[in-house]
């Protein structure tokens, strides 16, 4: 991994998550409504009822996406830059289908957090004003631990170099493509208790990603996803009875 097209993922990550940190904000600055920094990168995540701030919270999911997600396939990405000793591979094409699809979903993610903000239910920041919001996303997040379809999406992200195979001929952007999607089936509902857990909250960013990197390991995975849906089940049941 000290090739130049490593050094430059990681790069790209390492910025990621600095550029992260910086838009970042501290908790009692978001209970205020605050605003604190640079103004480009507060702007960034500050969500404003109009077309430049949905585009502005587009931007900021992606940034959020690609730094979060980019770490949880490194496994898969290594096993194709293996399989590229011995055959003719395109790596940065690869990387770039996979974050393609991730880029689709912060366009739909950016509109559900346009749709939140206009109903009242989440604050300019994206954080929920609503408990009963987060306790449904809890619940929806807990609930999806357990389907066959969370299941079948891991099983390909822990086997890439079955996935691979599979669908080598396909070539490299579509392999991407079919990469990010499963990823995208592992870890969409995880992704959006962003809006309870704080979107741009750097604790919440952080712990998420170490959570999404260990579910996808063969031996770590299979014992974290089911308690992990029943921990959040339960914390979403709390915040239920709690708000009668």
């Amino acid at each position: 991994m000290t090739a130049p097209h490593w050094l430059t993922l990681f790069g790209v990550i390492l910025v990621g998550w600095v550029t992260l940190y910086l838009m970042a904000l501290p908790a009692d600055l978001r209970a205020a409504g605050a605003l604190y920094g640079t103004d480009f990168l507060v702007a960034l995540c500050t969500l404003t009822p109009d077309a430049a701030g949905f585009a502005r919270i587009t931007a900021m999911w992606m940034l959020m996406s690609a730094a979060m997600m980019a770490p949880t396939a490194l496994p898969a990405f290594a096993t194709y830059d293996d399989l590229g000793q011995t055959t003719g591979t395109n790596f940065s094409a690869l990387v770039g289908g996979y974050l393609a699809i991730w880029g689709g979903f912060s366009v739909l993610a950016a509109g559900l957090q346009f749709l939140l903000f206009q109903a009242e239910l989440v604050s300019a920041f994206g954080d929920s004003r609503s408990t009963q919001l987060s306790a449904v996303l809890l619940l929806l997040a807990g609930a999806y631990q357990f389907t066959p379809l969370k299941e079948a999406c891991l099983s390909k992200c822990r086997a890439p170099l079955t996935f691979f195979m599979s669908h080598w001929d396909e070539g490299p952007f579509r392999n991407g493509l079919r990469l990010g999607a499963v990823c995208l089936g592992c870890c969409w509902a995880l992704m959006l208790l962003a809006f309870v857990g704080g979107v741009m909250n750097l604790v919440f960013m952080g712990l998420a990603t170490l959570i999404m990197v260990f579910e996808k390991l063969p031996d770590v995975g299979r014992i974290l996803t089911r308690p992990l849906g029943a921990a959040l089940i339960g914390g979403g049941l709390w915040l239920a009875l709690t708000s009668l």
